[in-house]
């Protein structure tokens, strides 16, 4: 090998390690608990702010049948920042997550953000999924206030970091009590909803707000080739001809409206919810 060849590898090996210590660090590490022993396997995605945890009935549900790998993001439910977060790249943690763990074709089930970023998965990656559960999700949030509605993913998240640095820890509290009023009917579980946020970083908290009220996802649900089952709270159903068409691309999918409760289904009908996961998942 001459020298001229030599330099070229050299700069070829260099040019390797690079790019993978780059894409090293702009993959976040994902917190991921694993229960259960059944041979089937579900990942299961929270939504925002919140801890894996919100997922722990279900997955003891789920338990005989199925392995479930449940997820925290950095910076939320008290796990710790890694540098500036990026829905996009989440959305491919849990991607790489799935691929490098072997995992074979796993149910993917989502809550609120989580249900958004599994339908990304589905979409952009058709061959990972079995099958896709939503959990009270959209594929674009902001245009249900605004049909008109484009999304900015370049968008100045200034503002939301500055509204969550601005307000000290007693201002926040207060702030998500009264959120977590509307979200979740069951007065036992709101408090840990609430902790959840608060033991979230505030960049965090700021940064993936932007991006989630900037991401849609209608287009691109052509893409999702396995079935998809959403579930919607009770409020949703009279909006259903808005919601249909949010959904339109969606080719395999069943839509169903819960009978009571708010956007935490999972604890506010846990009835309907579990007998509609079981039936979509025996």
């Amino acid at each position: 090998m001459n020298n001229r060849t030599l330099k070229i590898v050299l700069l070829f090996i260099a040019f390797a390690m690079l790019a993978v210590n780059v894409f090293a660090q702009n993959t976040p590490t994902l917190h991921v608990d694993i229960k259960g022993h059944g041979k089937r396997t579900a990942v299961l995605i929270p939504g925002y702010s919140c801890s894996g945890k919100v997922w722990d009935e279900t997955a003891a549900r789920l338990g005989n049948n199925y392995t479930c790998h449940i997820i925290t993001f950095p910076g939320f439910g008290g796990e710790k920042a890694q540098g500036d977060a990026d829905i996009k790249q989440w959305e491919t943690a849990v991607a790489n997550y799935i691929q490098n763990n072997k995992l074979q074709q796993p149910v993917i089930i989502g809550h609120s953000m989580g249900g958004v970023l599994a339908m990304a998965i589905a979409a952009d990656y058709p061959s990972l999924p079995s099958r896709v559960v939503v959990v009270d999700a959209l594929p674009c949030l902001a245009a249900m206030q605004n049909p008109a509605f484009k999304a900015q993913p370049d968008a100045d998240c200034k503002p939301f970091l500055q509204y969550f640095s601005a307000m000290n820890d007693e201002q926040l509290l207060q702030s998500q009590r009264k959120i977590t009023a509307s979200l979740v009917a069951d007065t036992t579980m709101r408090d840990t909803v609430v902790q959840w946020a608060m033991h979230s970083d505030r960049k965090t908290l700021g940064i993936i707000y932007c991006q989630f009220v900037n991401t849609d996802v209608r287009e691109k649900l052509a893409n999702v080739q396995c079935p998809v089952n959403v579930l919607l709270e009770a409020n949703f159903a009279d909006n259903n001809a808005t919601i249909q068409q949010q959904y339109a691309l969606l080719k395999n999918k069943t839509l169903t409206y819960s009978t009571k409760g708010l956007h935490f289904i999972m604890y506010d009908d846990k009835t309907w919810f579990f007998q509609q996961l079981g039936a979509y998942l025996q």
